[in-house]
């Protein structure tokens, strides 16, 4: 098994973060992480953030700005060269100007945004303004998923995805990629066609489960589905082969040979550096969960996307801060699971919503809390896209969204222009989470049926960003939210103290 850090790795980590401490001795800095599976929306939650901070939004929970101790937020110079500027002006000019949602994240990109705010602490007030650099680092959550390969050898990622493909619910989705592996001998000689029908059948396995109809989310690995400038290259031109997890040795030449080393290859210059680079040197992190879309495509993309979730963290390094271990070995000492696009249910399911994302992160929650780290959990919007109302509808009030659906969304065969609002009910969340969970817990034995009916009734479009309100005297607001108050005072509210 290769250890997940190496000594040598441990060793430029903390020549990093000595660096990295000596800066902050005069203006101190805070690496907050921002994933989440696709779709989840990390884009807009980092457009939204940067937004309502340096405009002055509305965030009466967030301390500093509800107190009036933030001053003032702008953005700064990128600190790292080698990592590109996250594309914050083209990313609000799409929310803003043109109303539509900007691309989503693609790859590792960052931004700097220094806050100054006045303490809370009379000591610390007549000491002068405080300041912090946010540094704000977007990865897609994908590439989390790849992070506990570096403890698996080739043999036991081979097991396992093949299993996963063989599940009942995924072997349709995977038939071509099983067909070419039932005519794949691992013992015969390497053969770079071969390794390319493979990889590809594989790629397309991976690339058809994450639609909205099947939602699955285990599916490293992450890079083969934003290959980026990898793309061809033969670090990305492999499959798992059926070969067991205790497989004996491997001889040379064959095309078990050959996998085998585009995998190391693939974590040696791939996932190494993408651990060694970014995650180990974060303090805080946000996974943002899209529970909706999971819901909507049934059991199978719920208890995936439970099983993710707690192989992400498994990946995390939690603990509790303090200035030695900020020094030899960062750590993320607050991770925050957000549940995301809570603008598509009323107020009333916010809280359904709450309990069901509690749920699926139970068991990965409960671990980083033993290893010190704080983990709050909340359902929230970045932007808030809908409003809400009361519909009567055959003589029952129902609780309803206002909104203008994005072009070609369509509800019972109507197809929406993207200028026409409309009033949905979405339908309701079930009051106890653990009703979804008890079957899955147990197995799936006629368990499709009764969740499928759950949620047969749930509808949840996808609608066109807000138009900004403005005020008497003519301002124009920030972006609106759900919560985003409430995310920043967990992630940043005792650095602003």
């Amino acid at each position: 098994m290769t250890p997940l850090t190496t000594l040598a790795e441990e060793a430029r980590l903390t020549l990093a973060n000595l660096t990295g401490a000596a800066s902050d001795l005069t203006v101190p800095s805070l690496r907050l992480g921002v994933t989440g599976l696709a779709r989840a929306g990390k884009t807009v939650f980092l457009t939204a953030l940067v937004h309502n901070l340096v405009h002055g939004g509305r965030l009466p929970v967030f301390s500093a700005a509800a107190g009036q101790r933030m001053t003032g937020a702008r953005l700064q110079p990128q600190p790292d060269d080698a990592v590109p500027r996250f594309d914050y002006e083209n990313h609000v000019e799409a929310l803003v100007g043109e109303r539509i949602w900007p691309q989503s994240t693609r790859q590792v990109s960052e931004l700097r945004l220094t806050i100054e705010f006045e303490s809370a602490s009379y000591i610390h007030r007549k000491l002068g303004p405080g300041r912090l650099h946010l540094d704000l680092i977007d990865y897609p959550g994908e590439w989390l998923l790849d992070l506990p390969l570096l403890d698996k050898d080739y043999a036991a990622f081979s097991a396992e995805a093949v299993a996963r493909a063989r599940k009942e619910y995924r072997s349709s989705i995977a038939g071509s990629y099983l067909e070419e592996l039932a005519q794949a001998d691992p013992k015969s000689d390497e053969s770079e066609q071969t390794a390319q029908r493979l990889s590809s059948a594989f790629k397309s396995y991976l690339s058809a489960c994450r639609a909205d109809t099947h939602a699955l989310s285990m599916l490293p690995p992450g890079r083969f589905l934003m290959p980026g400038d990898l793309d061809g290259s033969p670090a990305l031109t492999f499959a798992p082969l059926d070969i067991p997890a205790d497989a004996g040795p491997t001889r040379a030449g064959t095309l078990r040979a050959m996998m085998e080393r585009r995998y190391e290859a693939y974590k040696t210059h791939v996932v190494r550096p993408f651990f060694r680079n970014h995650f180990a040197r974060l303090d805080r992190q946000i996974v943002l969960v899209d529970v909706l879309q999971a819901l909507n495509a049934g059991p199978h993309a719920i208890q995936d996307l439970e099983i993710a979730l707690s192989e992400v963290l498994s990946a995390f390094r939690p603990g509790r801060r303090s200035w030695l271990s900020s020094i030899l070995s960062r750590k993320i000492d607050r991770i925050l699971f957000a549940a995301t696009k809570a603008d598509h249910l009323h107020r009333s399911d916010h809280d359904r919503l709450e309990k069901i994302t509690k749920r699926l992160v139970a068991r990965a929650a409960d671990r980083a809390r033993f290893r010190g780290a704080d983990v709050d959990v909340l359902a929230m919007a970045a932007v808030r896209a809908t409003r809400e109302a009361t519909v009567r509808h055959q003589g029952q009030d129902l609780p309803a969204i206002l909104g203008k659906p994005l072009p070609g969304e369509a509800v019972n065969g109507e197809a929406y222009d993207g200028d026409t609002e409309i009033a949905m009910f979405p339908g309701d969340l079930p009051e106890n989470p653990d009703s979804l969970f008890k079957e899955l817990e147990s197995g799936f034995e006629d368990t499709q049926a009764p969740l499928q009916n759950t949620f047969s009734e749930l509808q949840f479009l996808r609608f066109r960003p807000p138009e900004l309100d403005t005020t008497a005297e003519g301002l124009t607001l920030s972006l609106p939210h759900i919560r985003l108050d409430r995310a920043l005072e967990f992630l940043l509210g005792d650095r602003l103290a």
